[in-house]
C-alpha cells in the first residue's frame, strides 16, 4: 500500500482527552490578526474545530479554504473527501479536493521515510513558506507524537491538521488543530513537523 495511503481517526477518548467535543455544532472564530516580524508570514483564515471525532480531515480543509473565502461546510467537504467513521484515506483526496474549490492551487507532497531527511525537512519548509505567502494553508496528514515550542506534547494515532503561519523563515510554524479547541492554534519547529508527517503526507 502507498504509505501516504493512511487515514485519519481519532478514538472517542482521545478526542474528549484533547478536550473537543464529540457532537454538537464546529466552533468558528476568526485567528487573531497576526504581528508578524522578519521572516514571519500568516494566512487568512478562520478556524473550526471538527464536531466529532473522524472529522479533523474535512475540518483543517475548511480552515484551509477559509483563507480562500470559501465558506464550506464540513459535511460537504466529507461527502466529497469521502470520509466516514474510518477517517479520511489520505493527503491526496484532501489536495484533489482543495483543487475542486482552489482552481488546482495545491500539490501533494510525500515524506515516505520514518523520519524526516535534512533534505524533506527543507522542501516542507520551502512549500510552507511558498503557501502561506500565497495565502494558501498547508493541511498536513500526521502520525503519533510531537511536542510543540512550549514543550506540550501532542499525539494522535491519525490525524489533519492545518498550517496557517510561520516565522524566523519558516523555523517555526503555527499549526490550526481542529480536534483542540481548548487551545486552537500552536507553534511548533518545523523539522518536529516534517518528522510529525514522516509516512504520510501534506497538501500545499
Amino acid at each position: 500500500m502507498n504509505p501516504i495511503i493512511r487515514r485519519c481517526l481519532l478514538s472517542v477518548a482521545g478526542l474528549a482527552a484533547a478536550g473537543s467535543a464529540v457532537a454538537g455544532p464546529a466552533a468558528a472564530h476568526a485567528a487573531p490578526a497576526p504581528v508578524k516580524g522578519k521572516g514571519d508570514r500568516s494566512a487568512d483564515f478562520e478556524y473550526q474545530a471538527q464536531p466529532n471525532f473522524f472529522y479533523c480531515g474535512p475540518a483543517s480543509t475548511r480552515i484551509a479554504l477559509s483563507a480562500e473565502g470559501k465558506d464550506v461546510s464540513q459535511d460537504e467537504l466529507a461527502a466529497k473527501l469521502g470520509t466516514t467513521e474510518n477517517g479520511t484515506d489520505s493527503a491526496i483526496d484532501i489536495t484533489r479536493v482543495l483543487n475542486e474549490y482552489t482552481g488546482g492551487k495545491y500539490k501533494t507532497t510525500e515524506i515516505r521515510d520514518d523520519v524526516a531527511t535534512r533534505e524533506q525537512v527543507e522542501r516542507l519548509r520551502a512549500d510552507i513558506r511558498a503557501a502561506v505567502d500565497a495565502d494558501r494553508p498547508v493541511v498536513a496528514n500526521i502520525l503519533g507524537g510531537a511536542r510543540d515550542v512550549d514543550g506540550v506534547e501532542h499525539s494522535y494515532p491519525g490525524h489533519y491538521l492545518t498550517v496557517v503561519r510561520y516565522e524566523d523563515d519558516g523555523n517555526r510554524v503555527l499549526i490550526a488543530d481542529p480536534a483542540r479547541p481548548d487551545e486552537p492554534t500552536y507553534w511548533m519547529d518545523v523539522t518536529e513537523l516534517a518528522n510529525w508527517i514522516a509516512g504520510r503526507g501534506y497538501s500545499s
